[in-house]
């Protein structure tokens, strides 16, 4: 898995992109929280819950379905004044932990497609170095991670809101 930071760097992209006249601070606080939210599942390691069951880590917490199921439950309590654009906002950062995660060379895959198919899937190509867990986190290994995913998650998504701002910009000149 990424680390937690880089769980937040698709909110912080998409807040970037859709910018202040759609997405509240609020808003953008509860899009980091969801992204951050299916790793809760490790809680089920002291519960006894295996990594390769439906309800281990990286299973039906990473899946599409609960992201919808959440950011759909989210946005109704929060009733967002643009309440589409912000429900999918939030189920795209919720989303994106699980997609990111089967970018990881370490784990099982992630279950997206969970309860309809259980397999936990990879990306054909692995570039995210696979996150350590605890206090080894704090190590060289640990530094080596944050190294790799600032080169494979945070420069590429810097460079699509840098786009995105210009499309935006030339597009409001054509107006």
């Amino acid at each position: 898995m990424p680390t937690i930071m880089s769980h937040a760097a698709v909110p912080i992209a998409g807040a970037l992109v859709l910018g202040h006249g759609r997405l509240t601070v609020p808003i953008v606080a509860v899009g980091i929280a969801l992204a951050m939210l299916p790793d809760l599942d490790v809680i089920g390691f002291g519960l006894g819950v295996q990594y390769g069951e439906a309800w281990g880590h990286r299973g039906a917490s990473h899946s599409l379905l609960a992201a919808a199921i959440f950011t759909l439950l989210v946005a109704a309590i929060m009733r967002p004044v643009h309440f589409k654009t912000v429900a999918l906002y939030l189920f795209a950062c919720m989303a994106s932990h699980g997609i990111l995660d089967a970018f990881t060379n370490g784990g099982l895959g992630a279950a997206l497609f969970w309860p309809v198919d259980g397999a936990r899937y990879f990306a054909p190509f692995r570039p995210i170095e696979v996150s350590p867990i605890g206090s080894s986190f704090f190590t060289g290994r640990g530094l080596a991670v944050l190294w790799s995913e600032f080169f494979t998650i945070w420069l590429p998504l810097a460079g699509c809101v840098i786009l995105a701002l210009s499309m935006k910009r030339v597009l409001a000149r054509q107006e």
